[in-house]
């Protein structure tokens, strides 16, 4: 799937802001402006898949096409970005300095920056402080390392080592969640230290002038050590609750499991309850059971009842149909009165049951050709929230001749 068409999830913009983070930070002495490092990550996958190719075609390099069908998965607007700024910046160039060159090849140089990259987003920079820390053992116990050297490299790790010190203190007043985000930063910190040590023993007893200096060393080691122990403290009280695997190496569990007693191994799951397993039905016994079991009766629904009151008893009630036309006739002339018009609105009390009795009475006398009274209604809407009804259209009795 091409890049461009994954779906937008929080988990990856999380996961792309924190790369993108870590990217800022290591070149921000680099940078020429805050802008300067790439915003998406996918960028620095077309470097490493570029790379990739450039070592897979050997000594035949890469055409510009080529090139292009190796990042065939990335935008084509993307890549071209990508290219040029590795054109310009040395990471691609021709191979051989002549007009119309056609052909690629790539910086080794990149390459090896682009893999310490990755070590660094592996770890954090631990693999990075061991190799530096091994490094500069073998330059001070050389014999043609002079005093002066020694006193740059002790200076160097002592600045090191105190702003390392200072981000641990961060992340252990901080949030949890940043801590545990940080947390390769505190794997194998006591190896560190230790080998600091043994360098600054080495400096110290080869040029004993420099004791101002491998003072400043040594209290920036045990800073950084203080500092690792209470971030790794306060990591280990909330792994203890959480049982969040994640925050430490896979090497570390993998030992842990293989060489942990039977009593240890059970340790880890000390104070979990685990529900019984459910039990197991056969799905046709299930089935049988549904179509077996006896289905009550549907209750018969009352049949509904008229809430207005009736004020007497049937046989009051004239059903013959003169009656019913005098009756009307009767209603409609005490609405009217002397007049020829009136608003229904005017005539209809508050009282909601009795106004809808007297409406459906002129509806009637409306639907009766042989009565000279017709309704009029108009597209108007009168709206109270005080009445009952709330709304009531306009409309008119009117006495036809």
């Amino acid at each position: 799937m091409p890049v461009s068409e994954q779906p937008l999830t929080l988990d990856s913009v999380l996961t792309d802001e924190a790369v993108l983070s870590t990217y800022r930070r290591m070149f921000a002495a680099l940078a020429r402006d805050s802008g300067a490092v790439v915003d998406d990550p996918a960028l620095v996958d077309i470097a490493e898949t570029l790379f990739a190719a450039f070592a897979e075609a050997g000594e035949e390099w890469l055409t510009h096409e080529q090139m292009r069908f190796a990042c065939r998965a990335h935008p084509a607007d993307q890549f071209d970005n990508r290219l040029r700024v590795l054109k310009g910046l040395g990471a691609i160039r021709e191979v051989f300095p002549k007009p119309n060159q056609l052909r690629y090849r790539a910086s080794f140089t990149s390459v090896v920056g682009l893999m310490f990259i990755r070590r660094m987003m592996d770890d954090g920079g631990q693999s990075e402080m061991h190799r530096l820390l091994a490094l500069e053992d073998l330059n001070v116990a050389d014999p043609r390392t002079t005093m002066e050297e020694a006193r740059q490299s002790a200076l160097n790790l002592a600045r090191a080592f105190r702003l390392w010190a200072l981000e641990l203190i961060t992340l252990t007043t901080g949030t949890i969640e940043e801590l545990r985000e940080q947390a390769p930063k505190l794997w194998g910190t006591e190896e560190i230290a230790r080998r600091a040590q043994s360098l600054h023993g080495t400096i110290l007893t080869r040029w004993p002038e420099l004791d101002r200096t491998c003072t400043d060393l040594r209290a920036a080691i045990y800073a950084y050590s203080d500092a690792s122990r209470r971030a790794a403290g306060r990591l280990a009280d909330s792994a203890g609750t959480t049982r969040n695997l994640t925050l430490l190496p896979t090497e570390t569990w993998r030992t842990f499991a293989q060489t942990a007693s039977r009593e240890r191994l059970a340790a880890v799951l000390d104070g979990f309850v685990f529900d019984a397993p459910a039990p197991w039905h056969d799905p046709a016994a299930v089935a049988r059971a549904v179509d077996e079991a006896p289905r009550p009766a549907p209750a018969q629904p009352t049949p509904p009842r008229s809430n207005l009151p009736d004020p007497g008893p049937e046989s009051s009630l004239d059903s013959s149909p003169g009656a019913a036309l005098e009756r009307l006739t009767l209603m409609a002339e005490s609405l009217l009165g002397e007049a020829d018009r009136v608003a229904l609105a005017d005539v209809l009390g508050s009282d909601w049951p009795s106004a809808r009795r007297v409406l459906a009475d002129l509806t009637t006398v409306d639907l009766r050709p042989e009565l000279p009274y017709r309704l009029a209604w108009s597209d108007g809407l009168s709206v109270d929230p005080e009445r009952e009804p709330a709304w009531l259209s306009h409309g008119y009795l009117e006495r036809v001749s």
